[in-house]
């Protein structure tokens, strides 16, 4: 072998050990914050120091309540879409009737989850990754410090607490609205009156597929919690990194997602 091609290799395996070794970095961080949080949720109060329950609920109306309105209307568009394709590909084979069960249960089990999670990623996610990425430039976190307040239940909590609520709530949300969006078509394009609309969709959903969607949508929650707080925390530079670290935040997040939406719909037709 000669000396470049081997030095091309070298320079290969460091490269891959390299990546390796950072993403296996960022999956334990990830993992010691949400310890540390957990942690600080259930402890804070008995060292008096506990999660501020006004910080929360900003939070919650800064991720859930003030998201409504976009939630929705990619919700209903998303619930038209899938009842404008699904009978045009139904109407192939004659079954046309058959497109609630098809729009329940991709609505319920898949789209609400994910079309949610990655609004609420590049809303809520680069907000928090951009928020705590100014503030440590600005030394703002080493200040907490100094004032003997832990950056992770001052300020990583409350986010946390937060998505996890309303992250599961605007699931629940986009169902209903994709859901009835569908709904009017389906009754537009074939003639079946929402009574018999919302029966079938009762009939062909159980209590399981709700959990399943909203469950996902509790592990997106972290997942962009997490992520957005890794990122922001490793800034460096001025503002130029607070742009590439907020970039970063969001592609991840949204990967995260998409990953695990997949390994979700893996397992569940097992």
């Amino acid at each position: 072998m000669s000396d470049p091609m081997r030095s091309a290799i070298l320079r290969h395996t460091e490269t891959v050990g390299r990546t390796s070794i950072s993403a296996i970095e960022m999956i334990g961080h990830w993992g010691a914050l949400l310890g540390e949080s957990v942690y600080w949720l259930f402890a804070g109060a008995k060292m008096k120091q506990p999660v501020r329950i006004s910080a929360i609920f900003q939070q919650m109306m800064e991720i859930g309540i003030f998201a409504i309105p976009i939630v929705a209307l990619l919700s209903a568009t998303i619930g038209m879409m899938l009842a404008i394709q699904g009978i045009h590909t139904l109407s192939i084979f004659g079954a046309e009737s058959q497109v609630v069960f098809g729009i329940s249960l991709s609505v319920v089990r898949e789209f609400s989850a994910l079309i949610t999670g990655i609004l609420v990623a590049g809303r809520s996610g680069s907000a928090l990754a951009a928020r705590l990425s100014t503030m440590q430039i600005n030394q703002e976190i080493d200040a907490l410090r100094v004032m003997g307040i832990h950056p992770v239940r001052f300020l990583v909590v409350p986010s946390l607490i937060a998505m996890i609520v309303m992250l599961p709530a605007l699931t629940f949300l986009s169902d209903i609205v994709a859901l009835y969006a569908a709904g009017l078509w389906v009754s537009f394009d074939l003639g079946i009156s929402q009574a018999a609309y919302w029966s079938q969709t009762i009939d062909a959903l159980s209590i399981g597929d709700l959990w399943h969607g909203i469950g996902k949508a509790a592990i997106f929650a972290v997942l962009i919690t997490l992520i957005g707080v890794v990122n922001g925390a490793s800034v460096t530079g001025g503002a130029e990194g607070v742009g590439r670290v907020t970039t970063r935040a969001v592609v991840q997040a949204i990967s995260a997602i998409v990953i695990t939406d997949m390994i979700f719909a893996f397992l569940a037709t097992r």
